[in-house]
């Protein structure tokens, strides 16, 4: 039999994440490869009684289907805590997603048709890129620095002639890199957006995970013109198995997002919308992401204290001051994916994702992503000393 696959699978190919998972799945390697919550720090005990009383209640008030939206209730309690980060908004504006991943999948089919020029960081969000490649965009990637991407270089694009018809961004704790986006920047990329009309996609998964330095104001908080889609997740502050997010945009955006939305899956999970709310409604979250935040600061020292006394001093990394990852830059004419296959894995017991996946367009294979959230400080220890010894040999 001859299965004609629609033209868009020609962009859909297996992540390295996915790949890569095998290694975070065997005990006896030390995996830094997934972005990870610890799951330690998950609020089970308080999650188990509040999914116990939903269960024990009538079944309409979490088993039964809701608002294709998101529960109104907990949309409202998203609004109030955006509000309270500066983004003025109304529970209307609010939609509940299966994770800000779906956000992304939805924004795509909203917006790119096939050829579309798609800004974004380089490297970027491999999961954007997954979401963004079946609608067969062209992308454009622009370079980054301490300060985030480098608005001065998709300025120069613009006047240029590029015209683009949206711009990605994880502005707070970049997925990979680990940078912010600096507020001068975020003030010239809204600058650009008015000007030249195109649709900003504002990713910040990792925005509250802050456990050092000052918080930086919203793209969406500057947005003047309806421009900006934000999108955020209780994956990074809650559990990611509870598999919710939400999208914070104009009416009108909101509206098509929903009714893409209604179209792929209906609706979240009522018992699980219920559940956050009432998380909400009866815990501190914010006292609970302080927990959070010591713990994620303590994994992040011990990753950069090993960087910085034990790697050979021709590696660069950054330090983020948040999230959960950090982005190491080898030598030119280093293959970070190449040398975890053939000298990591089997003699350190060690694992990484390589960095040439997150750039949209010319892959670069000097870099890699290494996750610090996962495991406790002693394994990373025992792990990066090991990578450690490893390199300074083969370097």
């Amino acid at each position: 039999m001859t299965t004609r696959y629609a033209d868009r699978m020609e962009g859909v190919k297996p992540s390295a994440i996915r790949q890569l998972l095998q290694y975070g799945a065997d005990p006896n390697i030390i995996s830094f490869g997934g972005g990870y919550p610890d799951a330690s720090l998950f609020p089970a005990s308080e999650l188990q009684a509040i999914f116990t009383e939903l269960l024990s209640g009538p079944g309409e008030l979490s088993l039964q289907y809701t608002h294709s939206t998101g529960m109104p209730k907990l949309r409202e309690q998203i609004a109030a805590r955006m509000a309270a980060d500066g983004v003025t908004t109304e529970q209307d504006n609010v939609l509940i997603l299966q994770g800000s991943q779906q956000g992304l999948d939805l924004a795509a089919r909203l917006l790119i048709n096939p050829g579309d020029l798609v800004a974004t960081e380089a490297p970027t969000f491999l999961g954007a890129l997954i979401a963004f490649n079946p609608c067969q965009p062209e992308y454009l990637a622009i370079p980054m620095d301490e300060d985030g991407m480098m608005t001065e270089v998709l300025e120069q694009q613009l006047q240029a002639g590029r015209r683009i018809k949206l711009l990605y961004t994880v502005p707070d704790f970049h997925n990979p890199t680990g940078i912010t986006l600096s507020l001068a920047r975020r003030r010239h990329l809204i600058r650009l957006a008015n000007q030249y009309d195109f649709i900003i996609l504002e990713d910040s998964p990792y925005r509250e995970v802050r456990y050092q330095g000052e918080k930086v104001a919203t793209l969406k908080s500057m947005d003047s013109e309806g421009r900006v889609i934000y999108f955020g997740s209780f994956s990074k502050i809650l559990a990611p198995g509870l598999r919710l997010g939400w999208s914070v945009a104009s009416s009108e955006i909101t509206e098509k997002l929903g009714l893409l939305k209604l179209a792929a899956d209906t609706q979240c999970s009522t018992l699980n919308m219920a559940a956050v709310s009432l998380y909400l409604e009866r815990h501190d979250l914010d006292a609970h992401i302080q927990v959070i935040k010591a713990r994620y600061l303590a994994k992040k020292e011990t990753m950069m204290s090993v960087l910085k006394s034990e790697f050979p001093a021709d590696i660069r990394y950054t330090n983020p001051h948040g999230g959960l990852f950090t982005w190491l830059e080898f030598p030119e004419s280093f293959d970070s994916e190449k040398f975890m296959l053939e000298y990591a894995v089997p003699q350190a017991r060690v694992a990484w994702v390589p960095g040439a996946t997150f750039f949209p367009t010319q892959q670069r294979k000097n870099f890699a992503r290494f996750s610090y959230s996962t495991h406790s400080e002693e394994k990373t220890l025992q792990g990066m000393s090991a990578l450690a010894r490893l390199l300074k040999k083969h370097l």
